[in-house]
């Protein structure tokens, strides 16, 4: 099996990771940051230490147990999740992701507004590759940080929902609770597309800081 390439986390010396596993409505989340944000957030069905030991790896930095400091994550997923809001505020560090076409995906991604979706091929364009669907796809099955990033607003042109690391119930749900499925038919999205935003993602100002 091929090694994950081993990434610093931010500029400088390795920084110390913290995590926390979260509850959630569709299952436990897994919750790490930096010193710059939080670097993963995935669904931990598996439980933590698949997780731990990958981010272990990749790092080379040994994530220590800290609810505290992901609390005000914490605090915002149990919002979301109960429809009290539409966005998260606490900041994102996207150091794992190289830079280049797999990073532009997720910026773009990022600003992907609550209740509305865009296709594959939609996101390759606006990272600069607009016959590059595939592609995108398969840099928004390496997110690292999944909702602060909602690679789950991203679905085929055909206007199913397609796939969402396996879990196609999950990301239906999370569609519905986002009021995307309102206008559609069982088991297919309502193409609301969200508008041409290229501007950078550090000044969305509808999310926290997305740190690059």
């Amino acid at each position: 099996m091929r090694r994950p390439a081993r990434r610093s986390l931010g500029d400088g010396p390795r920084r110390p990771l913290r995590y926390a596993l979260l509850d959630s409505p569709l299952g436990p989340l897994l919750a790490a940051a930096s010193g710059r944000g939080v670097a993963r957030l995935a669904f931990a069905d598996r439980g933590a230490e698949p997780l731990l030991e990958e981010l272990a790896l990749r790092t080379g930095v040994e994530p220590r147990p800290d609810r505290r400091a992901l609390a005000r994550l914490a605090r915002e997923l149990d919002a979301y999740f109960l429809r009290r809001a539409r966005a998260f505020s606490s900041p994102v560090d996207l150091s794992l992701v190289p830079e280049g076409f797999a990073r532009r995906v997720l910026e773009a991604t990022a600003r992907i507004p609550y209740g509305t979706v865009a296709t594959y091929g939609r996101i390759a364009a606006l990272a600069g590759s607009p016959r590059a669907a595939r592609a995108a796809g398969n840099a928004l099955s390496g997110n690292p940080v999944a909702l602060l990033v909602p690679c789950h607003r991203v679905v085929p042109a055909d206007g199913t929902i397609g796939g969402y690391g396996g879990d196609e119930a999950r990301k239906e749900a999370l569609l519905r609770l986002e009021g995307a499925l309102a206008d559609a038919a069982p088991g297919r999205v309502s193409l609301r597309r969200p508008p041409d935003a290229r501007e950078g993602a550090r000044s969305d100002p509808a999310r926290g800081s997305l740190v690059v």
